[in-house]
């Protein structure tokens, strides 16, 4: 059976390693060779994910190949120094989106596990709310900082040019302002919670947004006669 190829893709266990679908991500923006990939690497993935050495990129690479993932780029391992460079096969590029989705996935699951677990602490809600201190301040590092994005760059025509590193920081900035937000949002519900908790008080969302309407509805009456 040919090394890389579909039935054998099929018998080989799922790829998990983060830094192997890293690599072929940026392999997929740009063709690279692997001295270059690891600098790439640390720049982009800074404070998310990181490589023990630059010979963590080739044992990455050699997965990578042996998945028919990448591909060595004809006649660029040639010559006194060669530096091989590497590019996307059509199944990496498929399999790449293909992780994307499928992390999207795992991320709402964790979420939800969280949810759970914690709900598992109500009987000690003094606990749970230690937990929560605890999720409140691994968020401050995470704190949205804008990230001030240069004027467009212009190609040889003139018209507005394509910088990817540009876009990348603009998607990373406002996904950490969205999702540091939302979680923020969720950690103050969950205390409301679970201080109602610890005071002895059962808490009733829908009853409670209702006495908090009455008011208001009695107020829009008056103004009204």
């Amino acid at each position: 059976m040919k090394k890389g190829s579909a039935p054998e893709r099929r018998a080989q266990a799922p790829m998990t390693s983060a830094v192997n679908w890293a690599l072929l991500g940026l392999i997929i923006e740009r063709p690279s060779y692997a001295y270059e990939l690891a600098h790439r690497f640390d720049r982009i993935y800074d404070g998310v994910l990181s490589l023990s050495s630059v010979s963590h990129v080739y044992v990455a690479l050699d997965a990578l190949k042996g998945r028919s993932l990448i591909e060595e780029v004809p006649g660029s391992g040639t010559g006194r120094q060669p530096k091989p460079h590497y590019r996307a096969t059509g199944t990496g590029s498929e399999e790449y989106r293909a992780r994307l989705v499928e992390q999207a996935s795992e991320d709402r699951r964790r979420e939800r596990l969280f949810a759970v677990q914690l709900a598992a602490l109500t009987r000690a809600p003094q606990s749970a709310l230690e937990v929560l201190a605890g999720c409140e301040a691994c968020l401050e590092p995470a704190g949205w900082i804008p990230i001030p994005i240069p004027n467009s760059k212009r190609n040889q025509n003139g018209a507005p040019g394509h910088d990817v590193s540009e876009v990348t920081e603009r998607l990373m900035s406002e996904e950490n302002r969205l999702a540091v937000a939302a979680k923020r949002q969720w950690l103050q519900y969950a205390r409301e919670e679970l201080e109602a908790l610890a005071n002895g008080q059962a808490r009733d969302a829908p009853a409670q947004a209702r006495r908090q309407a009455l008011p208001e509805r009695a107020t829009r009456t008056r103004r009204a006669a």
